[in-house]
């Protein structure tokens, strides 16, 4: 019976082009990568800088396993806290002090995981939980499994979240929000949901999982980008993104971190990261901060803006295509299809060409609003953009 129940909600999802699928690259991460045997140029990772295959952070992955050994071993409340996640979390401390003073640093092994501590730790009875419909799903997720009540306000509509905020009678209010928006690439106004943070006397959680590394001085993220300087703030950033290794972080007051350590379930109940990734980690900060650093940002801006013109002059040539072009400033570059079927029929008349950019369809965006969701790297070319557009403007005749 479950077999057959499956199967049958499985075709349900291929009659509504929704099924998702996976594919294996047999290369390193970058622009260009063998995937499942064929030579394609990838416009769908999230390694913004181009550091997951940079030579300094792979010796130093290298070293780290030489120093501290493959794996952990066990949680980090057990035995699997090393030095090297110990430098790594005061690293990330002197990084995020500018914006929240005093901060204290814990390290996840994923975004995921810390979002999910976060939200269920600090959201309890005595807790509100406000947040903003287009949060990434682990923010949802965390939201949901909280035990305060959780108010969700339509996307960027801060005076209806006002509104909310001065309705609400629990002592703790929570606003939670995605800096750089995964699907969209926009950012939140984080001034302006700070602002009523402290007049309602709240606190605002962001996830700048887009945002570390890519924005702000240095490279240390949205809260840097707008300059923001509060206690009332608490970040989570990914390490797997724009650092280009994996893991995640919570920067908060001290105390925050402190209640994290004591119940927060996907801290507590898990081994901790293999330290050698902590070890390549405080390499990639350092190259992250650097000349280097600013030089490969200042490529991606200028990849970014190229992108956006060729691709607004192919959609004003061809009008009747109906793209939209999401407004984004960030390299997270979508192009909105509408349709679940036509998102999958152009992804695949690109893969036909070599050139990899999912389909990202409901309930992952709203329903209508199917695109491709293109990611830029540091590691592109103009080159690289350019046979992007060309080869979508091959694919927009292809499929009239």
């Amino acid at each position: 019976m479950l077999i057959e129940h499956l199967n049958h909600r499985l075709r349900e999802r291929d009659g509504q082009a929704l099924r998702r699928q996976r594919r294996t690259t047999e290369s390193p991460c970058g622009p260009h990568q063998r995937v499942s045997g064929r030579d394609m140029l990838a416009f769908c990772s999230n390694d913004y800088l181009g550091l997951a295959n940079h030579p300094a952070l792979i010796e130093a992955l290298g070293e780290g396993a030489r120093l501290h050994g493959a794996g952990s071993g066990a949680s980090h409340l057990i035995s699997g806290h090393s030095h090297a996640h110990a430098l790594l979390e005061d690293e990330l401390a002197r990084w995020m002090s500018p914006s929240i003073p005093g901060a204290r640093v814990l390290s996840f092994c994923t975004g995921y995981m810390a979002n999910l501590a976060l939200l269920t730790a600090l959201g309890d009875a005595s807790a509100t939980i406000f947040a903003d419909k287009l949060n990434h799903a682990s923010l949802v997720d965390g939201a949901l499994l909280a035990k305060a009540p959780l108010q969700r306000y339509p996307h960027g509509r801060l005076d209806l979240l006002a509104q909310q905020l001065g309705r609400c009678s629990t002592p703790i209010k929570l606003i939670v929000s995605d800096a750089v928006f995964s699907m969209d690439g926009d950012l939140a106004d984080l001034p302006a949901l700070l602002a009523l943070a402290e007049a309602h006397d709240a606190w605002l959680v962001v996830d700048d999982a887009h945002g570390f590394g890519v924005l702000g001085e240095g490279g240390r993220g949205s809260l840097s980008h707008f300059g923001l300087r509060s206690e009332r703030l608490i970040c989570m950033g990914t390490l797997g993104k724009a650092a280009g290794l994996g893991g995640a972080f919570v920067a908060a007051h001290p105390s925050i971190i402190e209640w994290l350590v004591q119940s927060a379930r996907s801290y507590i109940y898990t081994t901790a990261a293999p330290p050698a990734i902590a070890h390549a980690l405080c390499a990639s900060l350092r190259l992250i901060g650097s000349d280097e650093g600013e030089q490969r940002r200042a490529r991606l801006r200028q990849l970014i803006e190229l992108l956006r013109d060729r691709l607004n002059a192919l959609m004003q040539q061809h009008p009747g295509l109906g793209w939209r072009l999401a407004d984004s400033t960030t390299a997270i570059q979508p192009l909105i299809v509408g349709d679940n079927a036509a998102a999958l029929a152009l992804s695949a008349a690109l893969d036909a060409q070599g050139l990899w950019v999912p389909a990202i369809r409901p309930p992952t965006v709203p329903a209508g609003t199917a695109r491709l969701r293109i990611t830029l790297s540091a590691a592109h070319t103009p080159e690289d953009v350019q046979t992007l557009v060309d080869g979508l403007a091959r694919a927009a005749a292809s499929l009239r």
